[in-house]
């Protein structure tokens, strides 16, 4: 998606926002809403990578405590031209990731465990090279402020009849109301989901172009899109907004989702593939993910990955 559209579309929820205060208290209420919109990009800008790892209970890890993943993740930055990212592990069964960071000089890449555990060393390679994708296109700061102007609309919304000041005109409180409650956060969610959405397109041409291997990249959606919608995801049933900087969406139908349908994801990446020449490969047996030590473990088992080695 161009820089224009982007600014577009966070200019309409900026607008939004200030649409919501107006009805709430006036031109006055305009300003504030405006303030408050400057103040949370202003943050975001600046907290993006704390807020989204702090939120994920994620730790940092290195080449002494993850050295198979974090050197798949080096040699993925290295064929993209990126800084090497800060990596994280998230201790839970959902299997998913996300990249986060204002710019690729202070990205972060986090995946869990169960995602971790649950594909080959190739899908791995294919997921974090979608992440890193997102770097590379300049999508994780946008997609976090996304998320923290659409999030705060609802919030103000839930509220606004109660901030609605007493003007003694019923019908135009029927109506701010109606505009607060509904229209606003309807359009918001609308707004977010067409960011996120060409997105997603764009991080998965990217990442098929930086593993080489679009198919990769495809088996591991359709292994991980099922389980993403049948594990639970604590974070992201806490906090909604956070489903869009997932690679695959979660509990949700595809009308709501942030996300296009895996299906057409994985239609595309295999047209991809074709037009790069590249090999079919059959699907691989269930086993634990190639990056583990244990090739052939008799019992589940936390991923192989993870630092504390946990059976």
């Amino acid at each position: 998606m161009s820089g224009f559209k982007t600014v577009m579309l966070m200019s309409a929820l900026t607008a939004l926002f200030m649409a919501l205060g107006y009805t709430l208290g006036g031109s006055g209420g305009a300003v504030i809403a405006l303030l408050a919109a400057a103040g949370m990009n202003l943050f975001t800008f600046w907290n993006a990578d704390r807020i989204v790892l702090s939120m994920h209970h994620a730790r940092e890890v290195d080449e002494a405590s993850a050295p198979e993943f974090v050197g798949l993740v080096r040699d993925l930055s290295q064929r993209a031209g990126l800084p090497m990212p800060r990596v994280y592990l998230i201790d839970e069964p959902h299997p998913n990731a996300f990249a986060t960071g204002r710019n690729p000089d202070n990205a972060a890449v986090a995946a869990t465990t169960g995602l971790l555990s649950m594909l080959t060393r190739e899908e791995v390679a294919g997921v974090m090279a979608h992440e890193l994708g997102h770097v590379k296109n300049r999508d994780t700061l946008i997609m976090t402020m996304v998320a923290t102007i659409a999030g705060a609309i609802s919030m103000l919304a839930n509220f606004g009849l109660f901030f609605r000041g007493n003007s003694g005109n019923g019908q135009g409180n029927m109506l701010a109301g109606l505009l607060a409650v509904i229209v606003a956060p309807f359009a918001a969610m609308i707004v977010q989901m067409a960011i996120s959405r060409t997105r997603e397109y764009g991080a998965d041409a990217a990442g098929a172009q930086i593993s080489g291997d679009p198919r990769a990249l495809a088996s591991a959606l359709a292994k991980i899109s099922g389980q993403a919608q049948r594990i639970p995801n604590p974070v992201a049933e806490r906090n909604p907004a956070a489903a869009q900087l997932y690679i695959v969406p979660t509990h949700v139908s595809e009308l709501f989702s942030t996300h296009p349908a895996t299906e057409k994801r994985i239609a595309a990446l295999q047209d991809m593939a074709a037009q790069m020449g590249a090999p079919v490969v059959s699907a691989p047996a269930a086993r634990a993910s190639a990056l583990s030590p244990v090739s052939a473990p008799t019992r589940r088992r936390s991923s192989a990955l993870d630092p504390l080695r946990r059976d």
